[in-house]
This record gives structure tokens, sequence and C-alpha cells, in this order.
């Protein structure tokens, strides 16, 4: 049987977890809050000390950190207890945080020097996808790799190997580009109907099916109609991946007017203390504008 190691049971990776759990394989879990990764253990889970502990008898392990400084140091910074001093020759370490090209490609290389194989597979989806298995995965790396992965892959949601290294995070980085641009437009022309005397449920319920029709539209449009913001996602999340993607994008040459003016939106959402919202929350800071501002928060 495959052994896999899951580094990180937050948000997404407590349920990533459960859904491989319920797939069949063998998991080992560790948190750097270990009351996080104790609670994996009645569905099945073992807990490790350490993530050098974690991945010495895995196969395969998937990383689900919050960004790419915490990758950094669960890998390969935390001398004797890091990942990379525990894994063994042949290992292939999956990488499904959402971090820098730049930072995947490190990465690689240096778990090339012990014999680890990569791939830097980030998802969407939230944790809505990651519990129902249905999680868009876009994976970078060699192909031979993916297909290896593909399995376990497949107890998760729908895998694309995208490219070379370092591509399924630029995959990641665009759609963080099109969700946060999305979110600001469905909030902002919410809103507008709103303040034009418009009942704003019915005028989503108006609009899907249409032209302007997401998934945004349909499920955090909902939450932005319901003023239900309990984080799902993370606003904070996403302003750093837009951020990611600014910074990306300079080291590319490349013009992104429309992110840059979604990611100051988000910097000024987080500012006004809406960062632990989830990113539907961008909502929060674009009804706090408006004169009068009648802000309501159910899920704060």
């Amino acid at each position: 049987m495959t052994q896999l190691t899951v580094l990180g049971c937050g948000l997404m990776g407590a349920p990533t977890t459960r859904r491989l759990l319920a797939a069949g394989f063998s998991v080992t879990v560790w948190n750097r809050t270990r009351a996080k990764a104790d609670a994996l253990q009645s569905a099945g889970a073992l807990v490790a000390d350490s993530p050098a502990q974690a991945v010495a008898q895995a196969d395969i392990v998937i990383a689900m950190l919050e960004h790419g400084q915490v990758v950094e140091e669960v890998l390969f910074g935390l001398a004797a207890d890091s990942a990379v001093a525990g894994l063994k020759p042949g290992t292939l370490v999956i990488d499904m945080s959402s971090i820098l090209p730049e930072q995947a490609r490190d990465h690689a290389q240096r778990l090339a020097l012990v014999g680890a194989a990569s791939l830097d597979a980030p998802v969407s989806g939230g944790t809505v996808g990651a519990e129902a298995g249905t999680l868009a995965i876009m994976a970078g790396g060699l192909a031979e790799d993916f297909e290896r992965a593909r399995p376990v892959f497949a107890a998760l949601g729908r895998p694309v190997h995208v490219g070379p290294t370092g591509s399924g995070q630029l995959a990641k980085l665009a759609n963080q580009m099109i969700v946060g641009i999305t979110l600001g437009a469905v909030a902002e022309a919410l809103l507008l109907a709103e303040r034009g005397g418009a009942d704003p449920a019915r005028v989503r319920e108006a609009l899907r099916g249409g032209f302007a029709e997401s998934r945004i539209l349909e499920v955090h449009g909902q939450r932005m109609v319901d003023r239900d913001f309990a984080k799902r996602g993370s606003l904070a999340i996403q302003l750093k991946d837009l951020n990611n993607a600014l910074h990306t994008a300079t080291g590319m040459d490349f013009d992104a007017p429309i992110t840059q003016r979604l990611a100051a939106l988000y910097f000024d959402a987080a500012s006004h203390g809406f960062d632990q919202l989830d990113q539907s929350g961008v909502f929060c800071e674009l009804q706090r504008r408006q004169k009068p501002p009648t802000l309501i928060l159910k899920g704060r």
C-alpha cells in the first residue's frame, strides 16, 4: 500500500487528509499546532512529532501549508526535524500549497539533491472542494511524476498537468487573479444594485445562467447576499496570492494593471480589519466606502 504523509492540517489539509483516508490510503500527518493533527486520529490518521518523523516511511508526501516561508521552514529549515532530513530516496513530494513559482523551482532542485522527486500542485475550490473531492489541481513537474501521483489526485479532485516545475504555481496565480478580480466585480455589482433599490438576492438570481454566471457569483455571491463572511477561504491569503502574482509579473516584465488595482482593494480591506474574513469579505471594504456605511457582519 502506498504510504502517504500530509504536512499541514489546517483549513485545506484536514479535509484533504480525510478524503485520502476515505479512499483507503494509509496517512501520517503532522501540523505545527499538534491539536489539529490529533483531531484526525479518529478518522484513522497516524500523528507524527516532527516533519522528519512524518515522512520517514512515506512514498508520497503532500505539503498543504499557508505560504512559501512556511513550506521552506517545514521542508528545509528545522534542522534534524526538517522533512528533508527524513525523506527516503525516491519519495515524491507534492507541494499543494500556494507559493511563488520561483520558490517551487528552488525547492525542487534542493529536493533532487537528496534523491526526492517533486511536483508543485496547488489547488482551487476551497474547503468545499476539499471536502467533496472536487478540487481543481494544477500540477507542474515531470510527466512521469504526475502519473505516479494520479491515484492520489483522483481522491481529491480533477488534476491537470500544466507544464514543467513551477507551472502549477503559475496556473494557481492565474486562478487567483481571476478569483480575486471576479470577487471584486460581484461585490461591487451587488452593492450597486442594492444602492439603487433592487433586491440583491433577486439580482443574483437574475444573473445566474447568463454571461455573468460563475462559481463566484453562485457561491460567494450568496455569501454576500447573506452577509455571511465566516472564513472558509481567507481574505488574507487572497491578498497574499495577488501580491505573489504581481511579484511574478514584475519578474517577467509583465504589466498587470487590473490585478494591481484589486490587490490595492484587498490591502485596504485587510487594513480595515477584514483580513480574517472569508475572501468574499472584500464586499465589506466596498460597502465601507459607501455613504452612509451600513456594514452588517454575520460571520465576523
